[in-house]
């Protein structure tokens, strides 16, 4: 008897030791990149670059089995800085991050937003891709040169559409162009869209006589001929399409735009470590590196503080641009 109270003992023991860790890995919430629950907040709407980005990151986090079922919603408004706003009224929630770019750190100086990129937590830079000029298929305009003439003699009656607020990218790019084509930036007709999504019925429909937009939003539409490609903004020319860079076409100037993933402020370390984690691993993945290149994006992988810093340089320079083309 005693011998057999003496193993029972010993077999709770052991199931005491044991059971505890088997139960734990059945959800992978604590280990690896699994954080159930996560959800991707894009502050425009469908169909833009911030929402073609946290569609593909999902997709491809779940197609390499990294995590499941992450949620994205679309939250537009104000160039981005409603969902901003949001972000940072959600302090401490380690399940919620902010599919961002350059845009959002234009629509911040623009919009005078109460809340700053400076009150985020950081979390990565994914990508880089140049903007580019584009045109409906039956545009007058069958060249850069073409459309350059035209704009240069009436600015105000050649409107350029872009799906970013004064400030963000799809709005820097063209005033840059402008600035280096001899027109004077205050007298360019701007027209600002809530995404590449609404920019490209407008494009479209001739509502504006050129748009200017992320290369991975619209490359769906020139392949199939719905849209002309004039140009390309970034230092070199886009394997497989047809369009000479601004600096070919004899404008002095250049210009990428960058996306990135913030959480809200407040969030424990842990928490941002293991968002970050899943981020690095994301980036890791043969799926990621196909959406890549499928939509045209340069690799520009840069986490945490590095990432933060990078913030803080790109509100500079974007402050700085904004007052030198007087705007």
């Amino acid at each position: 008897m005693r011998l057999r109270t003496l193993l029972a003992l010993f077999g709770a023991a052991l199931l005491v030791v044991v059971g505890p860790p088997l139960l734990s890995t059945g959800d992978g919430s604590d280990t690896g990149t699994q954080i159930p629950g996560l959800r991707f907040m894009v502050p425009n709407t469908p169909g833009g670059g911030y929402d073609i980005t946290a569609r593909t990151m999902a997709k491809n986090a779940e197609d390499a089995g990294l995590t499941h079922n992450i949620e994205v919603f679309n939250l537009p408004g104000a160039g981005g800085t409603v969902g901003l706003t949001r972000l940072v009224g959600e302090h401490g929630n380690g399940k919620l991050a902010l599919s961002m770019g350059l845009g959002v750190v234009g629509a911040v100086h623009t919009n005078k937003s109460p809340s700053t990129l400076a009150d985020t937590t950081p979390i990565a830079r994914l990508t880089e891709e140049p903007d580019i000029v584009v045109v409906a298929k039956n545009s007058p305009y069958r060249t850069i040169a073409d459309l350059l003439a035209a704009w240069k003699k009436d600015p105000a009656r050649v409107p350029v559409g872009g799906g970013s607020s004064p400030g963000g990218p799809d709005h820097l790019a063209p005033m840059l162009m402008a600035q280096a084509a001899g027109i004077a930036p205050k007298t360019v007709n701007y027209v600002p869209f809530d995404g590449g999504g609404e920019l490209l019925a407008s494009i479209l429909g001739d509502k504006v006589g050129f748009g200017v937009s992320g290369l991975g939003e619209y490359r769906d539409q020139i392949e199939a001929g719905e849209l002309r490609l004039l140009a390309v903004t970034g230092p070199k020319r886009v394997p497989g399409l047809d369009a000479p860079t601004l600096r070919e076409a004899g404008l002095d100037t250049e210009f990428t735009n960058w996306r990135g993933i913030v959480a809200p402020p407040g969030i424990s370390d842990a928490e941002r470590d293991k968002l970050t984690g899943l981020i690095r691993e994301l980036h890791a993945s043969k799926q990621w590196k196909e959406s890549m290149k499928k939509n045209g994006w340069d690799d520009a992988f840069l986490a945490g503080e590095p990432f933060g810093d990078f913030l803080d340089e790109q509100d500079r320079r974007v402050a700085t641009v904004l007052k030198e083309l007087g705007l």
